[in-house]
């Protein structure tokens, strides 16, 4: 046994050990260089690594004896100097450190564009405002998107608010939306020619199910009748869902994952057949 344990020790020591001290190092690394391109601090950074490889050559290299001394005599201040320098931005760096989102660990992936989505449409839906965003797929949509105006524009709640929450010439179209950002806004959609459909659905609920039936996007509606937040999707309309279950619905069906059947069950339980 402690034959063993000793050739465990030295496999740790001599494989195990180094690569997972370079691993951990180069992480660092990475993390903390990503954090400083953020801040003002990459400036100040870049001048002390200057004024490093400068006395590096004056006082290893060159030896040059009378540089080395003012040098000697500066690099103290020069110190202080930076660090007062860079007090505001470790003050934000370790601000950051504290708001950093640790849930990749636990293999979970946040995707707060959907969750932007959502804020705006519930925000809308207590308004009794209506809503209409599109979430693309691998469906083009090049027609929907010429029908309305090229934005091109992080995605945001204010953003979704502003443009569905005011009478703008485009609140009554649909914003399209790829991923993280706005492409386009005051789109028109193709109206479902399904006769079964309720007649209590507007027109927004119509071009939702219209365009499912047309491509593999995935349409988002708030009604301005009722304030019921709605999904439309694979030429079925969902009607009426909880935050709860258009989260699970979208992060499933936008990021592929695979899921429990839970997820499927709540779906039938919402679906309300087009």
């Amino acid at each position: 046994m402690n034959d063993l344990f000793s050739i465990f020790g030295d496999f740790y020591k001599n494989y195990i050990n180094p690569v997972l001290d370079i691993t951990i190092l180069s992480f660092l690394i990475y993390w903390g260089y990503k954090v400083v391109i953020r801040t003002n601090a990459l400036q100040v950074v870049r001048a002390i690594i200057y004024f490093a490889i400068f006395y590096v050559i004056i006082v290893f290299l060159l030896k040059l004896k009378t540089l080395t001394g003012l040098l000697n005599i500066i690099r103290i201040p020069l110190l202080i100097g930076a660090v007062i320098t860079l007090q505001p931005e470790m003050r934000k760096i370790f601000l950051k450190l504290g708001q950093t989102d640790w849930s990749l660990l636990n293999g979970k992936k946040k995707h707060t564009y959907v969750d932007s989505v959502l804020v705006a449409a519930y925000e809308m839906s207590k308004q009794r405002r209506g809503m209409l965003v599109v979430f693309m797929k691998s469906s083009r949509l090049e027609q929907e998107i010429a029908s309305g105006q090229k934005i091109n524009a992080d995605l945001t709640s204010n953003l979704l608010i502003t443009i569905f929450g005011h009478d703008t010439p485009m609140h009554d179209g649909a914003c399209i939306v790829h991923g993280d950002k706005i492409i386009a806004a005051g789109c028109f959609l193709p109206v479902s020619e399904n006769y079964d459909i309720k007649k209590t659905y507007g027109t927004r609920h119509r071009s939702a199910l219209g365009l499912s039936e047309q491509s593999d996007a995935i349409i988002l509606v708030v009604s301005e009748e009722s304030g019921a937040i709605s999904l439309a999707y694979d030429s079925q309309l969902h009607y009426d869902l909880p935050i709860e279950t258009l989260t699970r619905i979208l992060e499933k069906k936008l990021e592929i994952k695979k899921e429990d059947q839970k997820i499927e069950d709540s779906e039938d339980e919402h679906k309300s057949a087009s």
